[in-house]
């Protein structure tokens, strides 16, 4: 079996030791508070992150410097005979464009993979190919399956705040004054790595109903949901016990969202996602 090593980032929300027993590298993306920075994962954790965002109005995120992913490389020069650095969407960072030119740079062939997305997907994508790799697939087979979770993958969120989003750019001034006036609530999805607005919807309660009739039309497809909340763990226990009394069988698992959305798409924001099967990956 040839070795394999795994270079991502902090948005994959890999466990510690589960990285250091598989190989898995993880550099970590920069959160900015006021005059602050700090390396997600390592200096802040999300739950003092979204303490200090309440009262910190400046407040950004960065992709990792490419001296750190330069570093890196060389440190893995030789070590495995295959590389896979796979990153959170390159449609909203460059984090895998700077990953995969650092490794050309310190001269290490890498396969690069878009996992279009971040947070749990990205790590069920990374725990998927560790375990494929065990049972001896090879690189391209694994390149492969992932990509086939990618396009199976489905994502939703409910953004708790418009003003953050208006500030990244994800809306604009109209979209921003009009879903203040209507009190309008945006119910968005990833697709092809972008974030869009799938409905506008007047109540929140309205879209969560909305997030929930999407989930259960792929019941029969799926094993497991997970609910990312961005420090609202009521309402994020509110719809794992509503998808648990729906369907018994079906696995839930409640995460705290890596704090590059809270920057974002603000506190409270909530979130579903699930992978639907495919004979791939059997």
């Amino acid at each position: 079996m040839r070795s394999l090593a795994w270079v991502t980032d902090s948005t994959s929300t890999i466990d510690p030791d589960f990285a250091r027993q598989n190989h898995i590298y993880v550099v970590p993306l920069r959160l900015i508070l006021g005059e602050d920075a700090y390396r997600e994962g390592i200096d802040i954790t999300p739950e003092a992150f979204y303490e200090r965002m309440k009262n910190e109005p400046k407040i950004s995120s960065s992709q990792p410097p490419i001296g750190e992913f330069i570093e890196l490389y060389e440190s893995l020069k030789g070590k495995y005979d295959d590389i896979i650095a796979i990153h959170c969407s390159s449609e909203l960072s460059g984090t895998l464009n700077t990953s995969v030119h650092a490794a050309e740079i310190a001269e290490v062939p890498v396969v690069g993979i878009d996992s279009r997305a971040g947070a749990f997907p990205l790590r069920e994508m990374i725990k998927s190919g560790v375990q494929w790799h065990k049972q001896g697939d090879t690189i391209d087979m694994i390149k492969e399956k992932i990509q086939t979770m990618v396009r199976n993958m489905e994502f939703y969120l409910i953004p708790a705040s418009l003003h953050r989003l208006h500030s990244s750019g994800r809306v604009s001034g109209t979209q921003l004054l009009l879903s203040n006036l209507l009190s309008i609530h945006l119910l968005l999805r990833f697709d092809e790595g972008k974030v869009i607005v799938e409905e506008k919807i007047r109540t929140f309660k309205k879209a969560k109903r909305r997030i929930m009739e999407t989930v259960k039309q792929d019941f029969e497809k799926i094993k497991k949901v997970c609910i990312m909340h961005a420090n609202n763990i009521e309402i994020a226990e509110e719809i794992r016990q509503e998808i648990e009394d729906a369907d018994p069988s079906l696995k839930t698992e409640v995460m705290t969202f890596i704090p590059v959305v809270g920057v974002h798409a603000g506190e409270g924001t909530i979130a579903l996602c699930w992978i639907k099967q495919h004979p791939a990956f059997t």
